[in-house]
Parts: C-alpha cells; structure tokens; sequence
C-alpha cells in the first residue's frame, strides 16, 4: 500500500511510522528509489515535525485508534483499514473529529470490488429467503469472522428487517455451521496462500445465486484508499464504510 502512495501524483508521502523499521528510508522499504522519508518509531513526534494533511493506518484495532486519537489531536485527518473497531469507538472518534473539524474515514475493507460485492448481496437479500457467507483469509489473519464478513451481514440483515420479515434463523450444528449473525450464517477459513476472499450464497426455491469477490494481490486495496485519502479533507466526523465514499 506505501508502495501506491509512493507512486501516486497527487500524493505526498512525507512521514512515516513503524517499530520494526524504524531508521530505513521509505522508499527502499518498498523496492523504489530513496524518498528521503526516514521511518520514524513515534508518531507524535512526526506528525509534529511534518504536518501531515492525512494519517492511512493499517495497524490492528486497539492501537489505529488510539493512533486516531493522536491524529485528530493534531488536526490530522485519519484513513483507517482496520477491522475490529467497535461502536462506541466510533462515536467517540466521530466527536473528536467534530470537535476538531476534521473528517476520517474508517473502512473495514478498501477494495472497490469487495464494496460491489457487498452492495449486489444487499440488493439480493430482498428477493431471497436465506443466505450464507464464507469468508476466506490468510492464516495470519486476527479477527474471525472478518469484517468485511459482519458487514456483509449487516447490510444484508438490514435490507430483510426493512422489508418487515426478520432474517431466517440459520440451523446450527456445533462445530459444522459456522456463526450466526443476525440469521445469517457466516463461515470463516483462514489459510496459508489466501488473500481475502468472499462468496454470498443466496438461496430461493429452485435456484442458487453466488456473489463471489476474490482478492488476489494487496494492490486491490489501492485504489479505494486513493480515494479516501482524497476526499477525507472535505469531511467533518467520520465516514464509516468506503461505500458511503461512492454513488451506489
């Protein structure tokens, strides 16, 4: 992802922040030429040197937001991809940034794609009775299910209750069927050589629908956080969701 920033015209990288590569230049880290950006391991002390108009942290829930918190102290407008963060964090982020006048945007996946996915799935949760969702990742990957997953569900469980029938209830087996999620059952696989994958499995009487989304490399990440990182300076509070960020 600093890769695609690096490269981005109408970006800047101009500070930079990380334990384990602290001193190394920016722009070596990530196989191009030298950007005179040295890595840094306080972040206090680089957004007060340098500035910064934005903050991207892809960090784990628990530090992006107190991260967040020192951004915004700053005036620094954070652009988060980090899953896990609850409600009320988001509350309280979203008076901070009021406060200051600053937007944010927090999204629990930055890939147009996987944003598509998730709206077709919505649209499809009004015509069929149930549905499921597996959800693959790497091994390495934290949280189960993940969030793109939850917020699957939750787009999904929204658009049934609205219609005024609530969700099926998914039949659980201990140890075969995954969670529920407000009726709606989601399965988690976490793999050594998956990226990020997802399928929705709608199912109706005599027919199947599969809404399927397969990330292949991180650079599916980029074009959406170009996109918050631009349009973060005219908000005020935050956004959560890249989809509120597009006209769907």
């Amino acid at each position: 992802m600093t890769r695609g920033l690096l490269q981005a015209e109408d970006v800047e990288v101009v500070g930079a922040v990380d334990r384990v590569a602290a001193g190394a230049d920016i722009g070596t880290l990530n196989g191009l030429q030298p950007a005179g950006v040295a890595v840094s391991e306080d972040l206090p002390s680089v957004l007060a040197k340098v500035r910064p108009q934005v903050m991207v942290d892809f960090t784990v829930a628990a530090v992006a937001i107190t991260n967040a918190r020192v951004a915004v102290a700053a005036g620094v407008s954070p652009v988060i991809g980090t899953t896990g963060i609850s409600l009320e964090q988001l509350d309280e982020l979203h008076q901070l940034c009021e406060a200051r006048q600053v937007g944010a945007v927090v999204a629990p996946n930055f890939s147009l794609g996987a944003i598509l996915m998730m709206h077709f799935a919505r649209q499809a949760a009004r015509y069929f009775p149930r549905a499921e969702i597996i959800e693959m990742h790497h091994e390495q990957k934290l949280d189960a299910p993940s969030g793109t997953a939850l917020k699957t569900a939750e787009l999904m469980a929204a658009e049934i209750e609205a219609g005024g029938a609530p969700p099926a209830a998914a039949e659980k087996a201990a140890g075969a069927r995954g969670a529920a999620y407000r009726g709606l059952a989601v399965h988690s696989v976490r793999l050594p050589g998956a990226v990020a994958h997802q399928e929705v499995i709608c199912g109706g009487q005599g027919q199947l629908l599969t809404i399927r989304h397969d990330t292949i490399s991180r650079e599916a990440f980029l074009p959406g956080l170009l996109l918050a990182v631009r349009q973060v300076l005219q908000l005020k509070g935050v956004v959560y969701g890249l989809e509120n960020l597009l006209a769907l």
